[in-house]
């Protein structure tokens, strides 16, 4: 029964062109080496994350998403510091509603706690969230416009989406674009798969001193890498490795200080004074696991059970 709801609720809503979706994906990772900036100091990130996606049907043009996600990064925040874990919690609440063949939208709300989780207070709950119009061209193509958006320990950031969803006829290659924030590009060599993902973040993580001011860490990383997947169980598990590289800069600020407005790559009213050195950027090392869900396999296994 929960098989057949969340697939009337995948087939109806489109939620994108692709026949699939990734229910549950967890990944874990280090870099190799980040060198603070003018000192003779260095360090490195290790940094675990999971998350899943459950959808609940509402009727047949509309369904609740929900989910979570968890991620941990540890590293040093300055030269010949102790290493600190930050720690983000999101939850998602959204709705996924179709509105004629070509037209469907997604609105998903992300409040979330990002900090040490040392003496966590309402100081360190955020909330955001994104909204995407969806434009299906074609069975092979879909377009998506929309915008994210979240409020920071450094204020609030913001960036457009815009991007689209392409699957070949033969469905070996694969594109799945979210500019600014996700890329993916893949070709299926039957049980493996290689690929090139891109993966932009911003985030912030306040953080406790004992007898000290609250600091807070802001976080902007691009992370650029080659994969190779083994698709196993008829493609519903996929184990992947992924090397690459990661700007990874963990900026750390006065929780008092502030700007007026991010936008994409872009601040505005930033006056803030930084306390430790930039962090270069490095090669990091990942491997993932993601349960994948197929809508046509299933679609395929009900009409032969049906005969």
């Amino acid at each position: 029964m929960k098989k057949l709801l969340l697939f009337t609720f995948l087939f109806s809503f489109g939620l994108s062109a692709q026949e699939y979706v990734d229910l549950f994906r967890m990944g874990y990772g280090q870099t190799f080496n980040n060198n603070f900036e003018g000192t003779d100091s260095s360090t490195y990130v290790k940094f675990f994350d999971a998350g899943f996606t459950f959808p609940l049907v509402i009727n047949e043009n509309h369904a609740l998403i929900t989910g979570a996600d968890f991620s941990r990064n540890n590293l040093q925040l300055f030269p010949e510091a102790e290493y600190t874990s930050l720690y983000s919690t999101n939850l998602k609440l959204g709705l996924a509603s179709t509105w004629s063949e070509k037209w469907s939208t997604t609105v998903v709300l992300l409040p979330k706690i990002a900090s040490d989780y040392k003496n966590i207070s309402g100081d360190d709950f955020f909330f955001g969230g994104f909204a995407l119009l969806k434009l299906k061209r074609n069975e092979n193509l879909k377009y998506r416009f929309g915008v994210y958006a979240s409020q920071e320990a450094f204020g609030l950031f913001t960036t457009p989406i815009l991007g689209w969803y392409y699957l070949s006829p033969n469905k070996r290659f694969e594109m799945d674009m979210s500019l600014p924030i996700s890329a993916d590009v893949s070709y299926k060599l039957g049980i493996t798969t290689v690929g090139m993902d891109y993966f932009g973040i911003g985030r912030s993580y306040n953080v406790h001193y004992e007898n000290s001011s609250t600091l807070y860490a802001d976080l902007s990383s691009l992370e650029f890498a080659g994969y190779l997947q083994f698709n196993a169980l008829e493609e519903s598990v996929l184990l992947r490795a992924k090397l690459g590289y990661s700007s990874n800069n963990y900026e750390m600020y006065a929780e008092e200080e502030k700007m007026d407005l991010g936008i994409s790559a872009f601040s505005f009213g930033d006056d803030r004074t930084q306390l430790n050195p930039s962090l270069n950027g490095g090669f990091f090392l990942k491997f993932e696991a993601i349960y994948r869900f197929h809508l046509e396999s299933d679609s395929k296994a009900r009409k032969e059970d049906s005969k």
